[in-house]
């Protein structure tokens, strides 16, 4: 260690050099800051996970029969039957496949309509699968959705991974705020449009039901008690004629219930030409129904054909009413996609509307929208997996800047000086240079995208009390040399820099062995590369640039400084000696008692 000694006693007798550390420390800090916005460094709550399964819903439009549905489903069927790598898909028609841990918040359980249908897609295990999941869903999406989408114009195909955090109703989710629910429905579309142009987003959709016309048939009560029928009559056939009906029960010994007997029509008799209104009218003259003269009254003339539209669901939150809008990412960050649209938004709907931002200490990145003509509010609110992200980076941040200041003020109370403080918490900071530059070398390295995730601030955090170690026991080594052995100050400092590298070494490399069975893992990947790459910077931080600043300023370094005592304070003392004299008296009476 002679020559790191002379090393930085060289660094140290120049004013230059120390100079030029200082710079080059801080460039590079804020070298590696610059990485976020340049898009060098993506952060994300977690990457992608590669699992055995996933989900494809499909929706067609609101009022699509199930042959439609069917044909929509059977185009994706047969992409799918190509892949190597899928063992068996599942098809479920007019609902949701079994409840599943994405379903969960999804909305699976309510699926219960002909213009929906899930396929549920199981693969081979991970060992045996060299594509993971989440880029065989990014390389098949554009496949399907382009030859698929157009089989019924307005489909909507969505691919569903399995989260690997908490599970959310998608990555981003705009609520649209608005008591006016046809503005509201007007302002989700737009909405819409606006993520469909963004980059990097997909699967985009609005969670809403299409507004459509229907046929509604309505039994005319005063005909019909001057026909001599009866209104449940009526009810029943039309239940049999269009949909079906339970007309009686079977009872069989190996079951305790009672098995329904379902009658209705084949689907032949039961489909309609077409559409209008004179195909349902030609299919209630054909159904007749005898009243209690034994005359047969045709359903025509005692049923109404009448044209509505459909009565879509409408949504709630806290009270509010409001539509969700829906969108994935596709292997990048939640956070700049939003900022992209988000800035879009912005433009858009300030032609129409006075736009505001809510408060910071809420939903920072909310829109409130009033009209300018006619004043009515609306309010675009941004959730989902997006919103859990920056929910997590924020209190990661908060719990990293309350282990700032108890550092500091432990190395307060410790030293009895702020200056060696801030040396020791500054060098301890500049481990962050590490973390972000680390995470652009595996980027660099790595087939997919490696994102700085929650797990990486996790690990950033725990640095911190490895690296102010380091420079902790650099500095009361120094201090020791100085006030006890009378060693000149900068000598002290290469001297003591010196001494304390061994174990500075040992630990780093313990550490890096421990932490890179971590870096492979898809989801603990992040902590790994943050503490092997951390330790690397904490090291080169300990060893270089903390003595510097040590050296740097005479108030720092004070000739007549003390080295804090090592005896225990009175309180710990009497503590301890009161706890002595109860085990002495203790032992004292259980022997008393065995005697």
């Amino acid at each position: 260690m002679e020559k790191l000694e002379s090393f930085i006693y060289w660094i140290l007798t120049s004013e230059f050099r120390k100079k030029m550390v200082i710079i080059l420390t801080i460039i590079a800090f804020f070298a590696s800051l610059l990485m976020f916005p340049s898009g060098g460094v993506l952060a994300r709550m977690l990457p992608g996970k590669s699992a055995t399964t996933y989900s494809i819903y499909i929706d067609t439009p609101t009022g699509s029969s199930i042959q439609q549905t069917k044909k929509v489903t059977s185009c994706v069927s047969n992409i799918l039957r190509d892949e190597q790598e899928i063992l068996d898909i599942s098809i479920f028609y007019g609902q949701g496949i079994p409840l599943d841990y994405a379903g969960l918040v999804k909305g699976s359980l309510m699926k219960r309509s002909e213009n929906l249908a899930e396929l549920s897609i199981n693969l081979t295990p991970n060992e045996v699968r060299k594509e993971p999941s989440f880029l065989m869903i990014s390389r098949l999406r554009p496949i399907v959705q382009e030859t698929c989408q157009e089989v019924v114009p307005g489909s909507v195909i969505k691919f569903i991974e399995q989260p690997s955090g908490p599970p959310t109703l998608a990555q981003i989710v705009v609520e649209v705020h608005g008591d006016n629910i046809p503005k509201t429905r007007q302002l989700s579309v737009e909405v819409a449009n606006i993520l469909s142009n963004t980059k990097d987003l997909v699967d985009v959709d609005i969670m809403a039901d299409d507004i459509y016309e229907k046929y509604q048939l309505l039994p005319d009560i005063e005909k019909i008690a001057l026909e001599k029928l009866g209104i449940e009559q009526v009810n029943n056939i039309l239940y049999l004629a269009f949909e079906g009906m339970v007309i009686a029960t079977k009872n069989s010994e190996n079951r305790s219930l009672q098995i329904p007997i379902f009658l209705g029509l084949s689907d032949e008799t039961k489909r309609l030409q077409n559409s209008s209104h004179n195909a349902i009218r030609s299919k209630l003259t054909s159904l007749t129904l005898m009243n209690r003269q034994g005359l047969m009254i045709p359903l025509t003339e005692v049923v109404k054909i009448v044209k509505v539209n459909s009565n879509p669901t409408i949504m709630h939150k806290d009270l509010n009413r409001m539509i969700n809008v829906i969108a994935e990412t596709d292997n990048v960050s939640q956070v700049y996609p939003l900022l992209d649209a988000r800035e879009k938004m912005e433009e858009y709907f300030s032609k129409e509307y006075h736009v505001s931002n809510a408060p910071i200490s809420t939903y920072m990145f909310d829109l409130k929208l009033v009209h300018k003509k006619t004043g009515e509010k609306y309010l675009l609110r941004w959730d989902g997996e997006m919103k859990v992200t920056l929910d997590t980076f924020r209190d990661l941040g908060a719990a990293f800047i309350a282990a700032l200041v108890l550092i500091f003020f432990l190395l307060v109370i410790y030293y009895k000086s702020f200056a060696l403080s801030g040396i020791i918490l500054g060098g301890s900071f500049l481990s962050l240079i590490g973390v972000i530059v680390g995470h652009w070398v595996a980027d660099l390295l790595t087939t997919q995208t490696f994102f700085l995730t929650a797990t990486s601030l996790i690990g950033f955090i725990a640095l911190m009390g490895i690296s102010s170690r380091n420079s902790l026991l650099l500095i009361d080594y120094a201090m020791g040399l100085i006030n006890e052995q009378g060693i000149e100050r900068k000598r002290a400092i290469a001297l003591a820099s010196a001494t304390r590298a061994i174990p500075i070494f040992l630990t780093a490399v313990a550490i890096i062995l421990g932490s890179a069975l971590l870096a492979g893992d898809p989801i603990f990947g992040g902590l790994g590369v943050a503490l092997i790459s951390g330790t690397v910077a904490a090291v080169f931080v300990s060893l270089l640039f903390v003595p510097v600043l040590m050296d740097n300023a005479d108030a720092m370094l004070p000739s007549d400084y003390v080295h804090p005592p090592k005896k225990q304070s009175k309180f710990f003392s009497n503590l301890l000696d009161k706890l002595k004299k109860f085990l002495i008296g203790f032992l004292e009476k259980s022997k008393k008692k065995e005697k």
